[in-house]
């Protein structure tokens, strides 16, 4: 005789309750969406790559828009992005009514032990549903308690919840940019303003930038943070003043506790936008709200920049971030192998930090496609076990033969030097042998002597000829001269940094 569900055991029947626990959302129009854009995205991409990568990828928030998924660790959202970013557009508009942008929430998983213990998460979980969004933790100070809507405003300010403190790693390269950016963390609109980050192509100084951003709002969510680059505030300006709506364009810039402006080089010719850049600037600057800026060079080494912008982005602190060491190198692969949860052996991190040294973005792109390939060729059954095709230094090279550099096998030469130096000031190579003595000439001209000296290690007389048959007084002039203004200026060190960083990459 069958027994009812009504008459069934009470204990019984609580275990076939549906739990609520971290990491696995309740049933509803999300979830019952995901299911079907994941039938569609499964069809275009393949079985085994949909299983590979979005097996365990969910809808955290699907109305309103921005849709939002998570994924169990960095290196899902890097290769998702990196590969099936169009597929999987096109499969989430399908479900949501038409296009809308994606964004990426990190919930890393959590083993589950017992039927117990989920329970307890359960309990906790509705507890912080029935808890306030924000804990108020001073008069000014309110602290966020909810991560999806901290999450909601990173996303408002434009900001990408990768780019933090606890993700960038600190080397001798950028320890001094890193102190100033957190004490303006700490301090919005009363230290370093404006912090003016400067350095070459894919350094860090984004990161570095959003990562206070994004502890401002962690520690003072009713900031208004605003994160933008050069183009898109000049792209906003045009369209502003085409469609006769400057004032709210000015509205949206000028009403923020915290502005950051990225790769203000390009503001460099654009003299109306400029122009709304020198009045926001003072605007913010005088109600005493955070401005950060970042350039591939020293604002005073930005052509066709307006001195009056020069002179105000040079107010506050401008500080340097250079190509890192080795050994920073291998702490960043090994921070990244960590986020990823990839197990990546050393003597490749060894391989990579060896071989690409002036670029940590491309750095991480190609740990992302060794962890790739290594994903790739796991196991089905594990696939934190590679099989028994090892990666092989060949196969590594293979890999990345479009990442890795080559050696460098020359050597630095006066005429190097020269030539380097007379680029990156503007003047004429002929100026370095000439005895013409203006300001703009001289002072580049000692950087080369002093660096002549300093790479070459060539005796003074070698590079007086090299010079135009300078006397060796002339040269030991030059250098201690260079050498006391280094000391007292560290904008002045780090111009000359990034022009022995240039030499260096010429070789």
């Amino acid at each position: 005789m069958s027994t009812s569900r009504r008459d069934s055991d009470p204990e019984e029947e609580d275990e076939l309750l549906p739990l609520k626990f971290p990491g696995v959302p309740e049933p509803g129009p999300e979830v019952k969406a995901w299911k079907k854009a994941a039938v569609d995205l499964s069809g275009k991409i393949g079985a085994l790559s949909f299983d590979r990568w979005f097996s365990k990828v969910s809808i955290e928030r699907l109305d309103p828009a921005p849709v939002v998924l998570r994924v169990p660790n960095l290196m899902h959202q890097y290769w998702i992005e990196e590969h099936f970013m169009q597929q999987l557009s096109s499969s989430i508009a399908e479900v949501a009514g038409g296009h809308c942008e994606i964004e990426f929430m990190v919930v890393p998983e959590t083993p589950v032990e017992s039927r117990p213990q989920l329970r307890e998460a359960a309990r906790s979980m509705d507890r912080r549903r029935e808890a306030p969004a924000v804990i108020e933790a001073g008069a000014d100070e309110p602290l966020f308690r909810d991560e999806a809507r901290f999450a909601r405003s990173l996303s408002d300010a434009g900001l990408n919840h990768r780019f933090s403190f606890d993700s960038f790693v600190v080397g001798p390269n950028c320890s001094y940019s890193f102190a100033a950016a957190r004490a303006v963390a700490e301090k919005p609109g009363k230290t370093y303003n404006p912090l003016f980050l400067h350095g070459s192509v894919g350094l860090g100084k984004t990161h570095l930038m959003q990562a206070i951003g994004q502890e401002i709002l962690r520690n003072k969510p009713r900031k208004v943070v605003r994160y933008v680059t050069s183009e898109a505030f000049t792209n906003e300006y045009i369209e502003a003043v085409r469609l006769h709506k400057v004032n709210a364009f000015r509205q949206k810039y000028r009403k923020v506790d915290v502005l950051m402006i990225d790769d203000i080089q390009f503001f460099a010719g654009k003299g109306g936008t400029q122009e709304e850049v020198f009045h926001t600037f003072n605007d913010l600057f005088n109600s005493f709200k955070q401005i950060i800026l970042t350039s591939d060079r020293a604002p005073s080494e930005i052509k066709n920049l307006e001195e009056r912008l020069v002179s105000r982005f040079e107010w506050g602190m401008t500080t340097m971030i250079e190509s890192p060491d080795v050994e920073t190198r291998t702490a960043i692969l090994r921070q990244k192998i960590r986020d990823w949860s990839v197990p990546v052996e050393d003597w490749v991190l060894t391989h990579l930090a060896d071989n690409i040294r002036t670029n940590v973005r491309r750095l991480e792109g190609a740990l992302m496609r060794v962890a790739g390939h290594l994903s790739l060729s796991s196991s089905p059954g594990d696939r934190s076990k590679p099989t028994e095709t090892a990666l092989t230094k060949e196969t590594l090279n293979s890999l990345l033969a479009d990442i890795l550099e080559e050696p460098a096998t020359g050597m630095i030469t006066i005429d190097i030097i020269q030539k380097v130096v007379a680029e990156h000031y503007d003047i004429r190579l002929a100026d370095m042998n000439s005895k013409r003595r203006p300001a703009n000439i001289a002072l580049p001209r000692q950087i080369a002597m002093y660096l002549a000296r300093q790479l070459t290690k060539s005796p003074f007389k070698e590079i007086g000829d090299a010079f135009g048959g300078k006397d060796h007084g002339t040269i030991i002039h030059a250098c201690k001269t260079i050498t006391q203004r280094i000391a007292e200026s560290e904008e002045f060190r780090q111009q000359v940094a990034a022009v022995t960083d240039l030499i260096r990459k010429a070789v």
